[in-house]
Parts: structure tokens; sequence; C-alpha cells
């Protein structure tokens, strides 16, 4: 063990010193001399390891719950850049073991991609798994949805504890009948009047093509979400009785601030989270919660509802998902795009209007190479304020997608650090909104880190 940590240690800080390899590099040499560490690891900590995948929502959900449970009264261990493939996880473990392999934690919060999350539990079976959604996203990796969701299949069938699913989403809501009889099942959900903020993947695709929403599916998950059981008293006029089996729904969302129902009682906070999809992902961070308390002795962690709320006002934007960096008096927002939904619902959380905008695409492999989904998103909200900057790798792409849109673009330039720089620092004192795949965001944080002080989140430079 100590030869592993020593090798893998040596192996980052050569990595960060080269500025090659990223974050990933010293996981991926551990797993090559030490195939077990993973999981020899892992296996220290007294109450588990919680797996959170999905398509979208995987790092700000995971740091929700991390920052919840590490509030509440637990030691947690977590992979906080997002580098959410084994190596990935490899990689945090080395900045947090001691030379001779322990790990001064009571439980691990881990985001894993949807495909890599299969070979983890291959290697390590979690207690608990929350499974956030399936949409569209990087199809030349994944296919087609119902792929995704036979992968989070996996996940589900590993996890010895408590699964908790999205009840909105069909496909997730079906694979309660991918979990073990001896694992428990809970729900997050969204009240009725919410549920038009967060179309499923066919709806969306029915609204596009004026097809009808697929009944099936529909089906399959009203049948799942009402085999679950009601773990909520109904209040008065709040919602129809089927829609009472979430351990945790969202209610209401307002600026900065959201109402959760639990256990049949309504319970408002602010917050300081960005986007009405963060206050969701809040929801299914509440339930995970949630679940882990129930298990975990009093003494070693608080639980009740008032202080599950107050550790979910406390939670912060995780890095590049509407994280703000100051630039010139100007409020630089970045927010991380990779797949129709989520552009769909970071430009109906921020309003363009008194903001200056910029897309910046890029096709690598981390972002996905196939860019044809931008056709499906709708950027008639921008026509009015316009576009002042497009760039990255596919930048005339995006800007021939906005063209067809009628929405004006002030300036497209490739070179990206110039394009970068001259974006957020034109103008100031404006609020500015950044709207980037993956791999531009990184490099975004980047010509950032040149021009103002930005937290280093771990993934070089």
């Amino acid at each position: 063990m100590f030869a592993t940590v020593a090798i893998g240690r040596c192996v980052r800080h050569l990595a960060r010193l080269t500025h090659h390899g990223g974050s990933a590099l010293p996981g991926k040499v551990v797993e090559r001399i030490d195939p077990g560490f993973l999981a020899r690891t892992l296996s220290q900590l007294p109450y588990g390891v919680v797996l959170v995948s999905g398509t979208n929502g995987k790092t700000t959900t995971t740091r929700m719950v991390a920052s919840m449970l590490s509030d509440l009264g637990l030691r947690v261990f977590t992979n906080p850049t997002g580098s959410n493939f084994t190596r990935g996880v490899v990689s945090a473990l080395l900045t947090e073991v001691s030379l001779t392999g322990k790990l001064n934690a009571d439980i691990a919060v881990l985001e894993l991609d949807e495909a890599y999350a299969v070979h983890f539990v291959k290697q390590v079976k979690p207690r608990y798994s929350l499974l956030l959604n399936v949409m569209r996203d990087q199809l030349d990796r994944f296919g087609e949805i119902d792929n995704t969701a036979r992968l989070l299949g996996h996940v589900a069938e590993a996890t010895t504890g408590t699964v908790v699913l999205n009840r909105e989403d069909p496909r997730i809501a079906a694979l309660v009948g991918k979990v073990p009889h001896d694992t428990a099942v809970r729900y997050f959900g969204l009240a009725k009047a919410l549920k038009h903020y967060f179309p499923t993947d066919d709806e969306m695709n029915a609204e596009l093509t004026g097809a009808a929403k697929i009944a099936g599916h529909a089906e399959t998950a009203a049948t799942a979400a009402g085999n679950a059981g009601d773990t909520e008293q109904a209040q008065p006029g709040q919602m129809p009785a089927n829609e009472h089996c979430a351990d945790v729904t969202l209610v209401e969302v307002r600026d900065h601030a959201a109402t959760f129902l639990m256990d049949g009682h309504n319970h408002d906070t602010a917050v300081k989270l960005e986007g009405v999809y963060n206050l969701y992902n809040a929801a299914a961070a509440l339930a995970l919660v949630r679940a882990v308390a129930a298990d975990v002795p009093q003494t070693a962690m608080r639980s009740d509802a008032d202080a599950l709320i107050k550790a979910v006002s406390g939670v912060t934007p995780a890095f590049g998902r509407g994280e703000v960096i100051e630039v010139n008096g100007s409020p630089v927002e970045l927010l991380l795009v990779k797949n129709p939904m989520g552009f769909r619902l970071s430009l109906a959380s921020f309003a363009p209007e008194g903001c200056d905008t910029m897309i910046a695409i890029n096709d690598e492999y981390a972002d996905g190479r196939d860019m044809s989904w931008l056709w499906d998103v709708d950027f008639t909200s921008l026509r009015t304020a316009g576009v002042a900057m497009v760039s990255g790798v596919r930048a005339w792409d995006m800007a021939l997608r906005l063209g067809y849109e009628e929405v004006p673009v002030a300036k497209v330039d490739t070179d990206f650090e110039h394009a970068v720089t001259e974006f957020v620092t034109a103008n100031p004192g404006k609020p500015k909104h950044m709207y980037c795949t993956y791999t531009a965001m990184l490099k975004a944080r980047a010509v950032l880190g040149h021009i103002t002080e930005v937290s280093d989140a771990g993934v070089g430079r």
C-alpha cells in the first residue's frame, strides 16, 4: 500500500508541474499497478459508499450530498473535481489517504459517469445510489437513452442499502424493477405545477416534432411511482393523492429560495444555488441524505428536518455550474451545457436582459463529438439581447445555429483565449453569462485565472 500511494502522489506532482494528464492520470497509473486499491480503500468506510449518477446534475448533486452530510456530522470523502471515471475516484483518494492507506472518513459520496459506474460497481458495491435522470447526451458514447437507462440499471442492481430514484423520469422510475428485494427504494419528485420546467426526454422530443408523448414509458413511470408506497401524509389541497410517494418533493421555486415537502410538512429555505434545475437537484440530495440518516445513529449525525433544511441552504454551486467569478466589477457566471435539456434549463433560468452572453462549444471527447443536439435547443430567448461572443472549436456551427434562430451575434472568434479575455473585460460592471461545454468551461477558468483570482478546482490549467 505504501508503494502504491507514494507512486500515485509522485505521478500527481509531476502531472501538475508539467500541466499534463489532468486530475485522472495518477488514478490511471495506480489502477494499472494496483487494481485492488479502490475496493480495498473504500472498504474501510463504516457507512459505505454513496454513488450518484445520471445524465444531468451529477457534479452539483454530489457536492450537495457531501456538503450536507458533512454539515450534519459525518466525515465525508468525495471526488469534487467532476472527474467521474473510476480513475478519477482513485486520483481523489490519493489526495486523502495516509501513506499506509488509511482513509479518515465515515462515508464516500462519489459521482460516476453512467458508463463508468458499471465498472465501479463491479469493484465496489454501493450502499446507497442516487439516480437522477436519463437524457440524450454524448450519443457517440452512449447511443440512445434506453441504453443509458440500462447502464444505470446495473447500479440499481448492485446497491445494497437504498436506491433513490427520480419519480418524474419514466426510465429512472422503471428501474425499481432492477432493485434487489432486500434493498430499500425512495423517490424524489416534483409538484404537478412545476413539472413543465422539467420535461422528460420523450416530452421534449414530442414538443420539437409535434409527436405524441410515448405512452408506454409514461405508464411505466406511473405504475412504478404508484407501487412505491406513501411516504408522506397529504396536506389538504397540496397535490393529487397519487403524487405522495416521494420522500422529498419540490413544491415551489422562487428567486434563491425553495419549498420542499417532507413527511407531510412544507419547509421553506433560502438557497445559494443558481437555476431552477439545481433546486430539483437539492430535492434529490435531501432524499439521499434522509436515507443515510435513517441508517446512522443520531449520536453520529443530526437528521431532524430543520438541520436538513439548514444544510441545503448553505450549499454553494460546483465549479462551472453557476459558479460566479468577478472580473473588473462584472460577475461572470459559468454555466455548463452539454445536452439539449441542460442548455434549455440554463437558458430558462438565467434571463439574458441586462447581461452580456457568450457561448463556447467544443467537441472533444469529454464534451461528446456529436454536436447535432444544438439543433434541439430553443435559443429564441436570446433574440432580443443577442450574443456578444461565440467561440470554441465548433464556434461557426454554433453561430450558424443562432443565425437560423434569428439571434444576432456580435462576434465569432475561434482564438479561445482572446475571445474569453475580450468578452469578460468589455463593459466593466455588466453581468455576464458564459455557456460552455465541459472542456470549454475548464479552458475558460484557466483563462480567467490569468485575469483574476479563480479557485483551484483540482483539474489543472
